[in-house]
């Protein structure tokens, strides 16, 4: 096979993860080069017996010295090429999320969308990217303008894309960080950095600029809703409650009272704002506090003001080495939840670390109620939003884990 790309041969055990679909090539997994490459280009990847299984892009600065996205030799890497990956997962959005809540939702999601390390978010007018590959930095010219036309076609005009590339991540592939408007001809002057989005019927105020992540967790909308469906009539105990998400979609589903704790008092006066927009300052308090601390305070005055209480963490672990310290945190926080809900009283918990599998996170909850002397009954069990698709043969894209129980 004559190619125009250099040509890397890999391991048995790279071959076996590559052959089972999994994009990532590793730097020890490279036994052999044929040709000259730069950092950001396509190139081939081999078996040790020159078997062909793909073309990616090439970093030597990272760990993941190569990033597969294409597993077919006849394809070109032109703009065409990006072109029909954009409208492959814009598609596939409208599909699953419909018209509505399409408004809102995560256009890209990086090696599920065979588009490595790149994100983008939709709220309502604009866009939020990051990228952390440079090969995939290096073609988001075409990328961003193929979303701007994708979504013009569908009748959706995009203000501005908002880049927000301030992570340490992007400093292993090589790259700078910062944010900022990206500037092109194709779209007109940004104007504010903030937006607003309805989800699942309430208001908020998203700023680009200086929000978590892109600016909202959106993987959790369905979520909310099914906290929403059994709120009614609860007194709610929200805590890690960041934007107050949870809290008002628990009040909007009738409860009788709602408290939304956080530590960071800029999510509180963010949480305070929420409220206000959607009028429900007679059921939703926001209060600042260290969760861990206000457990325990709340245990040791046995407290039993709640019967509904949602556990929404940042991730505790984001590495393989620190899963153990993260159980015991995660242990911490649901065992002392389920000691302050009364019997027959309702938990909603979750991970949002892909390196807390849902075996160990299930496994925590089993320890954490046999020590709290409760059974748990499972309502339901739920992932992450379909607009962060979980491909099987993927791990990295499976990530969110969220459990409502009846605590009996």
């Amino acid at each position: 096979m004559n190619r125009p790309y250099a040509k890397l041969t890999i391991t048995k055990k790279g071959e076996r993860a590559a052959r089972s679909g999994h994009p990532w090539v590793y730097g020890e997994e490279v036994t052999h080069v044929e040709g000259t490459y730069q950092t950001g280009d396509i190139v081939d990847v081999y078996s040790d017996k020159d078997r062909y299984l793909g073309t990616g892009f090439a970093n030597d600065i990272s760990k993941i010295r190569v990033r597969i996205v294409s597993r077919n030799a006849n394809d070109r890497f032109d703009e065409a090429f990006w072109q029909r990956r954009v409208k492959y997962a814009l598609d596939y959005r409208k599909t699953v999320m419909g018209d509505k809540d399409f408004a809102c939702c995560r256009l890209i999601f990086g090696d599920a969308d065979d588009m490595p390390g790149l994100t983008v978010d939709r709220y309502n007018d604009v866009l939020v990217a990051q990228a952390l590959c440079y090969g995939m930095d290096q073609v988001k010219p075409v990328i961003f303008k193929a979303l701007v036309d994708e979504l013009a076609a569908m009748g959706v005009t995009i203000r501005g894309i908002y880049e927000r590339n301030d992570v340490k991540v992007r400093k292993l592939d090589g790259m700078e960080e910062y944010k900022g408007w990206y500037e092109a001809d194709f779209l007109p002057q940004p104007g504010s950095v903030l937006t607003t989005i309805d989800e699942n019927g309430i208001l908020y105020d998203v700023d680009v600029e200086n929000g978590q992540k892109t600016g909202f967790f959106l993987d959790q909308k369905y979520n909310r809703l099914a906290v929403a469906k059994i709120a009614a009539g609860k007194h709610v105990l929200d805590c890690f409650t960041h934007t107050g998400a949870f809290a008002l979609n628990a009040a909007k589903g009738g409860a009788a009272s709602v408290t939304a704790v956080d530590i960071s008092q800029e999510a509180v006066d963010m949480t305070n704002e929420n409220i206000r927009r959607n009028g429900l300052e007679a059921i939703v308090t926001a209060k600042q506090a260290n969760v861990f601390d206000l457990l325990t305070d709340l245990a040791d005055h046995k407290c039993h003001d709640y019967d509904f209480i949602i556990l929404d963490p940042p991730a505790f672990t984001k590495s393989g080495h620190t899963v153990r310290n993260a159980m015991r945190g995660y242990k911490e926080i649901n065992l002392k939840a389920m000691k302050l809900l009364p019997r027959g009283g309702y938990l909603a918990t979750c991970s949002c670390s892909h390196f807390m599998r849902d075996d160990l996170f299930r496994q925590m909850l089993h320890d954490a109620a046999k020590d709290a002397g409760v059974r748990l009954r499972q309502i339901e069990g739920r992932q992450q939003s379909p607009d962060h698709p979980i491909l099987w043969n993927v791990p990295e894209t499976n990530y969110l884990k969220f459990y409502l129980f009846q605590v009996v």
